[in-house]
């Protein structure tokens, strides 16, 4: 039965060895006390009472959110900065046995990194160099951070906070910066509002006076051809009576209609031709002739 009990321990201790490390893990084993061997994913063995795991450590990056620091401008300005630190363990033996607490050393840096570099700043330079800020902290604390076996990917930082009465002149400009950009914006959309008109009424100006110059043209034109055609007619007329050879008989009867057309006109006085008084004359000579035969 002791047998039984004894070997039942020494199962239970050879089991107890068997170790299984996941993905992205890792652990540090000590033998007697002295670091021994760093155990990667995959199944491993280590000798119970011998050896033990002094740290078991994450391999992910990690994600730390440092609470505000107070911060001094170099035009003396105080101000509340938080930061956020992305790092990732790269050597588990030497973020175990490199510095006590590495998550409170890296923010210890942080702060103090943090304040010599907004130091060299002023308040408006502080707030708008935000990428040159992390770009220095990240090198410095990566730097830094190497002898504890951890690498720094990235620094953020997330919220800078001035004091209220700042806040308050800030907003200040802001608002006359937005009232400035808007009466600017106003004015222009006036004058270009009245360069389109002026261009409006100088087309329509120029249209009303093209189609005045045609109009005149076109009646020009129209009147000329009506002369023209009047001309032609009368010349056609004349030629018609030249290539008629009309005598003298039919010229006084013609001018004799002509009158009698006048006569029954409104007009008061007419002047009657020689030739046709002649006429006159030879038609009552001969009216008294036939009376007198009668």
């Amino acid at each position: 039965m002791l047998f039984w009990i004894i070997l039942g321990v020494i199962l239970v201790i050879i089991i107890s060895g068997v170790r299984i490390v996941s993905q992205s893990r890792a652990m540090v084993i000590e033998r007697l006390g002295a670091y021994h061997r760093t155990l990667q994913t995959g199944l491993h063995y280590h000798i119970p009472f011998i050896e033990r795991i002094a740290n078991h450590v994450s391999l992910k990056e990690i994600v730390k959110d440092f609470a505000p620091q107070p911060v001094i401008t170099k035009d003396n300005v105080t101000m509340q900065i938080d930061t956020v630190v992305y790092f990732q363990i790269t050597d588990p033996r030497l973020y175990t046995y490199g510095v006590e607490n590495p998550v409170n050393a890296i923010e210890n840096l942080t702060a103090t990194t943090l304040r010599n570099i907004i130091g060299e700043l002023e308040l408006d330079e502080t707030l708008t160099s935000r990428d040159i800020i992390n770009s220095k902290m990240r090198a410095i604390l990566d730097e830094a951070t190497d002898p504890w076996g951890i690498k720094v990917n990235r620094v953020e930082v997330k919220n800078i906070i001035p004091p209220r009465d700042i806040q308050e002149a800030m907003e200040k400009q802001m608002r006359a910066e937005r009232e400035r950009r808007e009466s600017i914006l106003k004015a222009e959309g006036e004058k270009k509002a009245a360069i389109l008109i002026a261009e409006g009424e100088k087309e329509s100006a120029i249209l009303r006076a093209d189609a005045k110059r045609e109009t005149h043209i076109r009646e020009a034109e129209g009147e000329a051809q009506a002369i023209l055609k009047i001309q032609e007619a009368t010349a056609q007329g004349l030629k018609l009576l030249k290539d008629a050879k009309i005598d003298d008989a039919v010229l006084k009867l013609k001018s004799y209609e002509a009158m009698v057309e006048v006569a029954n006109g409104q007009s008061t006085k007419i002047i009657i031709p020689s030739e046709l008084q002649n006429l006159a004359t030879v038609g009552t000579t001969i009216s008294e002739m036939i009376e007198k035969k009668k």
